[in-house]
């Protein structure tokens, strides 16, 4: 078995011995892969030289003439070495020391093969990068999932749609940017080491700081910063931020993930629902250039209006249980219990009250079906800490957005009247007294600006990753992650 490791370092020593420089600082490319393609007509009829850089990705002798493949990450052409139409060495040098996975300059003419192949013939070139490691075998590629994420560069360069779908997460950000900025929206930034943490429920993480010699959270949420922010006066505020959450991995979690929240001053979750429509509709056609995404054998179409759905009432009509007249919780339970798997009984069992059953309802028998762009609105107090009560005191004036059976996106009516929130801090202590680690903490830096007063306010979070999954196809949220949290290698797990 040929070593080829070994055989690469041969060639770069040859490379050094001809006085070649096999890392050169720079090149002269003038012309991309794509522009190539692009403007191939043109170029080939006035005769055009250009200079073309990038990884070669394959290398086909026939004889006294030589083909490569090169791509330079945004597209590939082929290139061709004709060895009567070219000086002395040039061709045996590019064939004897040239591997695929170098990057290489080339100048050239363009031309078309008798297939109809758009390919450069070279006249000179340059070795601008050796490398020491082979790409992954040239049929199968890399296959392998879990090598895939820990080594995303190759992905990269094997899997041409990992690369359009990073692409298109880019240019969703920026699309949900302009859409904002062009409405009056402020971009901030907010800490995301912070005393502490609040804004969902969720288990953070922890860290220490040396100098101050006291303990930090990374922010599971930046929302209560923003709010801090509506106090001071800023009416409309947004920002597409890092959070993380000390929580399991799976095809749509990940502990680090990336949350688009905006804050909206003398508006409600109406407002909310509304807008948030129109921020996927818009960035659909922007990025796609239309509103449908196929992801297997279903379509979604993310075109307004979306349905939309009081919680009670899906929990009704689509998970056929009727939670509206619960009055007690050993009432929910034992209505519940019967529609529940034996591991879920657990989860049930610690509840303690009517609202948390019911949104576990929710959760269990309505979420995973709700696969079409869908508004659920209305959720109980109890799981609702910092959203306003709705008419009915039993709910809030919160929203979610589903999609593909997963959460999209929590929002709601801000709750800016201070001693109800301080009463809803209270509950979440007697909830997490309970052995509910995830239960919001009391910030009372926070509930102090609220008594300085906070307008009626709409807040939005998105979760920007599923967000490009819905609008991608992807099916999991590592294939959105550039590069996504795994267990660390060890000599134990390989």
């Amino acid at each position: 078995m040929i070593d080829e490791a070994r055989v690469r370092r041969e060639k770069l020593q040859k490379l050094e011995e001809l006085g070649i420089d096999p890392y050169p600082a720079d090149s002269k490319r003038d012309t991309s892969c794509a522009q190539a393609v692009e403007r191939f007509g043109e170029l080939m009829k006035q005769g055009t030289t250009i200079t073309l850089a990038g990884r070669v990705l394959t290398i086909r002798v026939h004889g006294g003439m030589m083909f490569a493949d090169l791509t330079d990450g945004g597209a590939k052409i082929q290139i061709a070495f004709k060895e009567d139409h070219l000086e002395k060495n040039v061709f045996e040098l590019f064939r004897d020391l040239i591997d695929p996975g170098d990057i290489v300059e080339v100048t050239g003419t363009v031309f078309l093969t008798k297939r109809g192949e758009k390919t450069l013939e070279v006249k000179s070139w340059t070795i601008l990068t050796k490398a020491l490691l082979p790409l992954p075998e040239k049929w199968h590629g890399l296959q392998d999932v879990e090598l895939r994420y820990r080594k995303r560069y190759l992905d990269l360069i094997m899997n041409e749609e990992v690369r359009e779908r990073l692409v298109a997460r880019s240019k969703i950000i920026s699309a949900m940017r302009q859409f904002l900025d062009a409405r009056g929206f402020l971009e901030v930034e907010t800490p995301t080491l912070q005393p502490i943490y609040g804004g969902g429920f969720a288990r953070p993480f922890k860290t220490h700081h040396n100098a101050l010699d006291v303990d930090f959270y990374l922010r599971i949420s930046d929302e209560m910063y923003l709010k801090r922010l509506m106090v001071g006066g800023v009416e409309r505020v947004y920002e597409i931020t890092k959070v993380f959450r000390n929580e399991g991995i799976d095809h749509d979690h990940n502990p680090e993930f990336t949350m688009f929240e905006a804050q909206i001053a003398y508006q409600d979750y109406r407002f909310g629902m509304d807008i948030t429509e129109e921020i996927f509709e818009q960035v659909a056609l922007q990025v796609l250039g239309g509103t449908e995404i196929v992801h297997d054998d279903v379509t979604i179409n993310v075109k307004r209006p979306w349905k939309r759905f009081r919680l009670v009432d899906a929990v009704q009509e689509i998970g056929g249980l009727d939670v509206s007249d619960w009055q007690t919780i050993d009432q929910a339970k034992q209505n519940l219990s019967p529609r529940l798997t034996a591991k879920k009984q657990s989860d049930l069992d610690r509840m303690q009250s009517v609202g948390e059953v019911i949104a576990f309802a929710f959760e269990e028998l309505v979420e995973e079906k709700l696969i079409q762009p869908t508004i659920i609105y209305d959720y109980p107090v109890e799981v609702s800490p910092l959203a306003k009560k709705c008419a009915d005191g039993r709910f809030t004036e919160r929203f979610e957005i589903f999609a593909l059976g997963s959460e999209l996106g929590n929002n709601y009516s801000e709750l800016n009247d201070p001693l109800d929130l301080e009463r809803r801090f209270v509950e979440e202590k007697k909830k997490e007294a309970a052995g509910f680690d995830e239960a919001h903490q009391t910030d009372e830096d926070y509930l102090e600006a609220m008594k300085h007063g906070m307008p009626p306010t709409c807040g939005l979070g998105i979760g920007v990753d599923r967000m490009a999954m819905l609008l991608t196809g992807a099916k999991n949220i590592k294939e959105v992650i550039a590069f996504p949290t795994l267990r660390p290698l060890t000599q134990d797990n390989g």
